[in-house]
């Protein structure tokens, strides 16, 4: 059972951003001090990647731990209440995923991942992104 009311619940629900979320912000301000340039949610790409790196023929996806279920990570738990709803509704989101990141690399385009996770230490933050080949326009 939902410990908030359904107006309550609502009123939480709607809070939540899925464009220009902190996590994006933190990636964007990160890319654009180490000299990347870059576009965003470009429509023109398979699954409208947060960022796209034209130049390395890169796209990132910053995704939200529960809402793409990052296994192994705290914040990926399985709703306890209303599972009818959310567990399809996270299953389409990562069978969404996999297919906009299979057509993104049949199109030439490497495709990384950063997990929300993964944007609370600047240090490993940094490595993720550091991995980006610029010689070969390869991710590492």
């Amino acid at each position: 059972m939902d410990s908030f009311t359904p107006e309550k619940r609502s009123e939480i629900m709607s809070k939540i951003r899925s464009k220009d979320t902190r996590p994006e912000f933190i990636v964007r301000k990160l890319l654009h001090k180490l000299g990347y340039r870059f576009r965003i949610h470009s429509k023109a790409l398979p699954g409208k990647p947060d960022i796209v790196l034209k130049k390395y023929r890169t796209a990132i996806f910053i995704n939200g731990c529960f809402w793409h279920h990052h296994k192994g990570c705290k914040r990926s738990n399985w709703p306890k209440s209303n599972k009818d709803y959310w567990i399809p509704k996270i299953k389409r989101t990562i069978q969404r995923d996999s297919e906009s990141h299979k057509k993104l690399q049949i199109l030439g385009w490497n495709v990384l991942v950063i997990w929300e996770c993964e944007t609370k230490k600047t240090e490993n933050l940094f490595e993720i992104i550091r991995n980006i080949d610029i010689e070969k326009n390869l991710i590492v």
